[in-house]
């Protein structure tokens, strides 16, 4: 199959162009990123929360995890609830809040999803990445949850204002 015939008044060969147009996206990449991340608070019909132990960074979160290119906040979530806890989502989540999370870099934010109807797939054994995956009760979180977890359980339960910041 052939290249399809260079634009029109364009003379640089195809593989010019590619380069140049990989340096121009890399460019904006270095300039203006943005990464997006998502979090689920999978809430029980007990009222506990799931919660996740990951290998690479301290504390207890919860699930979830960065946006992809042409994903949506809500299958980027799906996914990553299945992945990173083997849990199904089975009704529309609800968007609690998105906040600056400053903690990662300049650029990063996070969008997180009240989750109370989904099934649990299986039981999620221990891996290179997850090291835990378990539902806790409000009172009896470990004492390693995170400051963000415990700030964002405070906005849901304790009607304590939403911050703009993780």
């Amino acid at each position: 199959m052939a290249s399809p015939p260079p634009k029109q008044g364009d003379p640089r060969p195809p593989l010019a162009r590619r380069m140049i147009s990989r340096a121009a996206h890399f460019s904006f990449l270095v300039t203006r990123p943005m990464t997006l991340g998502v979090r689920g608070v999978v809430i029980d019909e007990t009222g506990a929360v799931l919660l996740v132990k990951h290998s690479y960074v301290a504390g207890w979160h919860f699930p979830g995890g960065g946006v992809e290119a042409g994903e949506t906040c809500e299958s980027a979530l799906a996914r990553e609830l299945s992945e990173e806890a083997n849990v199904a989502i089975e009704a529309p989540m609800s968007l609690h809040g998105l906040y600056y999370n400053s903690g990662a870099s300049r650029r990063d934010h996070v969008a997180v999803y009240l989750v109370s109807r989904f099934r649990r797939i299986g039981e999620r054994a221990p891996d290179r990445e997850i090291l835990a995956a378990q539902f806790f009760p409000r009172g009896a979180l470990p004492d390693d949850a995170t400051r963000a977890t415990r700030a964002r359980l405070a906005e849901i339960f304790d009607a304590k204002p939403i911050s703009a910041h993780w």
